[in-house]
């Protein structure tokens, strides 16, 4: 039974940081792209950053290039996300899933979202 989990998010001030985390079971993690997506109250659902399955190379989107950091570890199955200098803008919903490295876009017809885990970012 394939099943991530986000966990990590919370309310922080703008300038901020967190780190958020997914843990991955029930399939071969380090087989897979893994990447981060996003999805904030009204808007649709955009890629926010996809490592390789080796973790030495990964992309982001304009919009937090610079400011976050991605990574992995495929001994534990886990993903990380490390957020810096978060703005009110960056508050969403995260969800971890594979991604189409090396894009930000979901690997096609990958079905397995977890519950995501909530950021908001205040002025």
């Amino acid at each position: 039974q394939v099943q991530v989990m986000e966990s990590g998010g919370g309310l922080v001030q703008a300038g901020g940081s967190l780190r958020l985390s997914c843990t991955a079971s029930g399939f071969y993690f380090y087989n897979y792209a893994m990447g981060w997506f996003r999805q904030a109250a009204g808007k649709e659902r955009e890629g926010v950053s996809c490592i390789d399955w080796s973790g030495t190379d990964s992309v982001y989107a304009d919009s937090v290039k610079g400011r976050f950091t991605i990574s992995r570890d495929n001994a534990k199955n886990t993903l990380y996300l490390q957020m810096n200098s978060l703005k009110p803008e960056d508050t969403a919903m995260y969800y971890c899933a594979a991604c189409q490295f090396p894009t930000v876009q979901a690997r096609g017809a990958w079905a397995y979202w977890g519950q995501g885990t909530k950021v908001t970012v205040s002025l």
